[in-house]
């Protein structure tokens, strides 16, 4: 991570969070910890505290507490402006990394 990123957003879990909510589009607290192995709790809490500003929106999907970019907000499309400038400045590495994962599941019996 951009340490200058960080130092906009404030923290290493609020950059981590935006990030992958702008590379994947929603997500839930404990896919975005997986992802960067991180602890659970300071990304439930930049969720909340981003949900509670009016930058992202929740919905349950059954017992998972989804987020996302809220749409009506007119501010959150220049920062999502600007982080997908700051997702093109992350080298090859990174972006195999943390923002192309496989999203859908695998068909049954489907080789690897």
């Amino acid at each position: 991570m951009d340490p200058v990123l960080e130092t906009v957003l404030g923290s290493r879990s609020a950059t981590q969070t935006l990030l992958f909510l702008q590379a994947y589009g929603s997500g839930h607290a404990s896919r975005i910890a997986a992802t960067y192995d991180v602890p659970l709790n300071p990304i439930y809490m930049q969720l909340r505290r981003l949900e509670a500003g009016g930058v992202l929106v929740s919905r349950m999907v059954g017992r998972t507490r989804v987020f996302e970019f809220d749409p009506r907000n007119p501010t959150v499309r220049h920062l999502r402006d600007f982080l997908d400038a700051e997702l093109e400045l992350l080298s090859d590495e990174q972006v195999k990394k943390y923002y192309r994962q496989r999203q859908r599941p695998r068909r049954t019996g489907k080789g690897l």
